[in-house]
């Protein structure tokens, strides 16, 4: 027999296995700093959405599509992480609503690995062609990469980035054709969250920092709770005692 007890928590564990079924996410450590070139063509002229420890939110759309034989896991989407901590530990996320159900695969490589692999090169040039072919694009909340002018820019700047590379495969079947031939893009929120001392996402810093405020409060509650008991205790033990 099913305890009562248990149905009460059934809807809260169902949303919590909701919110992880749409919650993918990728952890990394800062690459190298390798100098950025600033003769044409740059990582500027590829038109990709960037991500920053000081822009570390997306809200965008992306293309989807149902698996092929070409393409195994989906679309492949291209973002640039840049300004990172040689040797930091990262953590990039990527939610969406549980409406569009998505299969999402996240991958990041460093500069060199995608201009020195044919079919990594391939499909950002793919992909970088098409943001820059669309005379329309959904406006989105997105932040930009600070562009300073070439004749401006040292030489020898260095910087810590990585390609990230996402694909988004669409998983669902629909008796709609026109959604089957043409999956709609997924609307997502796409995270860039430091380690902090590479132990834990800054953006759990609020919550740790509750959870040791509560501790701390439960601590000095639960030793008044104590001494309260503890008193009433005495005074019931001299009670009994005056009366013999």
């Amino acid at each position: 027999m099913h305890s009562p007890v248990m149905w009460h928590f059934l809807p809260l564990l169902l949303q919590v296995c909701t919110v992880f079924a749409n919650t993918e996410k990728v952890i990394f450590l800062g690459p190298s700093s390798l100098q950025v070139p600033v003769e044409h063509p740059t990582l500027e002229d590829l038109d990709l959405e960037p991500l920053s420890p000081q822009h570390w939110t997306l809200r965008t759309h992306i293309r989807a599509e149902f698996p092929t034989d070409s393409l195994k896991h989906g679309q492949a989407s291209w973002y640039l992480l840049h300004r990172l901590e040689e040797g930091r530990r990262y953590e990039v996320r990527i939610c969406w609503a549980a409406t569009q159900p998505t299969s999402f695969r996240l991958e990041t490589y460093d500069l060199p690995t995608v201009f020195e692999n044919p079919e990594l090169i391939t499909s950002l040039a793919q992909y970088s062609e098409g943001r820059q072919s669309e005379p329309t694009q959904i406006a989105d909340e997105k932040p930009s990469i600070s562009r300073k002018p070439t004749a401006e820019r040292d030489a020898n700047d260095l910087s810590s980035t990585l390609f990230l590379q996402v694909f988004a495969a669409a998983d669902y079947y629909t008796t709609n054709k026109t959604i089957m031939n043409n999956v709609p893009p997924v609307f997502v929120d796409i995270i860039l969250d430091p380690f902090i001392f590479n132990v834990f996402p800054r953006s759990l810093l609020p919550t740790a920092a509750y959870i040791v405020l509560l501790a701390i409060g439960g601590w000095y509650l639960s030793k008044y709770v104590g001494s309260w008991f503890e008193n009433l205790a005495k005074q019931d033990a001299n009670e009994e005692k005056k009366k013999i």
